[in-house]
């Protein structure tokens, strides 16, 4: 028999670590995808907790931002360039 995980924060509470699985779904992309951004510095290298590797999220959104097309603060609005 198979026993149920318990959740210790509530769904309101997201974690602040992420594990190498949760880090690229997190930001919409494999694994193999996310490792790749994570060596060329698109995406942030993760904190030490002893053998484990755990993404900052809060690192990730400021590296998502930061990836080219729309949304990202250094983008300019293409609406306003095509008037």
């Amino acid at each position: 028999m198979k026993a149920q995980r318990v959740e210790v924060l509530p769904v309101s509470l997201p974690p602040r670590g992420l594990n190498r699985e949760q880090a690229a779904a997190y930001i919409g992309v494999s694994t193999s995808l996310f490792d790749e951004m994570t060596d060329d510095g698109r995406m942030p290298r993760p904190k030490k907790a002893n053998a484990r590797n755990i993404w900052d999220r809060f690192a990730l959104d400021k590296a998502f931002t930061r990836l080219p097309g729309g949304g990202g603060e250094e983008d300019t609005d293409d609406w306003e360039t095509q008037v």
